[in-house]
């Protein structure tokens, strides 16, 4: 590089201070020192920065541009200071989370939010799986925190919340137009819709072993499908709590097993030891929940 860091930092101070004077006083160098670096910096490039207007040196406009740059690199090295500062710390440079689809997305999201305004410079990678596919990210060494309704054996987790399921269709499906409260052999005979695994061993969690059946990749376009009456289905309320309102779904009258709950559990792939930022992302998220459920209740 023809010029240095220092000599960039050296013309932002004479601009953002007012003068090579000032930018003296704030910098703690002499004023010598200050007309030498911007003096080396234009020799270096070839190109005047400066030039004297009355008793005031101001920019040209090769520095005006030259100025706009420089405020990049500055920042960029700054940047890569403080990412580096961050290493020394134990703190690690991304987070990768699996995370089951029936957690609720906006909990996440609002946790990593806070998250990224505390630590901006952290990647995050989120996987949603579904079923084992959430197990076998922590088995494979794929996720540092993993949110699922399992934990395998060999880890610890910690309960963080209750999903409650609801069987709902439609409200034009054959379902509701029974005259007497469902029974679960009642639904067999209709299509019910699932969720594929995400994982290798296929579970079929939920499956009542109906005799049609349709299976998706993704929750949303499940639940679009119980929208449009193409069958019945279990959904975590908090996904459907618009659809409900709006009337695109509705309860299914079923005499027991209508309404179903899930624990979900928070697991640090390497436990105790896991980084500081995996622990802190793990903290904001029970607080986030426990504030939530707390609005719940009040």
């Amino acid at each position: 590089m023809k010029a240095t860091l220092e000599q960039w930092q050296t013309l932002i101070a004479v601009v953002d201070e007012g003068g090579f004077a000032q930018a003296a006083e704030a910098l703690r160098k002499s004023q010598s020192a200050i007309s030498y670096a911007i003096s080396k910096l234009e020799a270096a490039l070839g190109v005047a920065v400066f030039k004297i207007d009355g008793r005031k040196a101001v920019l040209t406009a090769p520095g005006e541009a030259l100025l706009r740059h420089a405020r990049q690199l500055v920042e960029n090295a700054e940047r890569i200071e403080t990412l580096a500062d961050y290493f020394t710390q134990g703190w690690e440079p991304e987070i990768r989370i699996a995370m089951d689809t029936i957690f609720p997305e906006d909990l996440m999201l609002s946790v990593l939010n806070a998250f990224a305004n505390e630590h901006p410079q952290i990647r995050i990678t989120l996987v949603e799986s579904a079923l084992s596919g959430t197990d076998e990210a922590l088995l494979r060494h794929e996720a540092d925190l993993v949110i699922g309704g399992h934990v395998p054996p060999g880890f610890t987790g910690q309960f963080l919340l209750n999903i409650q399921f609801l069987a709902v269709a439609h409200p034009a499906h054959p379902l509701h137009q029974h005259a007497t409260p469902l029974t679960l052999d009642d639904l067999k005979s209709h299509r019910q819709l699932v969720v594929k695994d995400s994982g290798s061993r296929r579970l079929d969690a939920g499956w009542l072993g109906a005799h049609q059946r349709w299976t998706f990749s993704s929750v949303h376009t499940s639940i679009k499908s119980a929208c449009q009456g193409l069958g019945f289905a279990w959904y975590p309320t908090l996904k459907i709590e618009q659809a409900l309102r709006l009337g695109n779904l509705k309860a299914l009258p079923l005499i027991s097993g209508a309404v179903r709950e899930v624990p979900i559990y928070l697991i640090l792939s390497d436990g105790e030891y896991a980084h500081p930022g995996v622990k802190r992302l793990a903290n904001l998220l029970k607080t986030v929940i426990q504030n939530c459920l707390a609005t719940k209740k009040a």
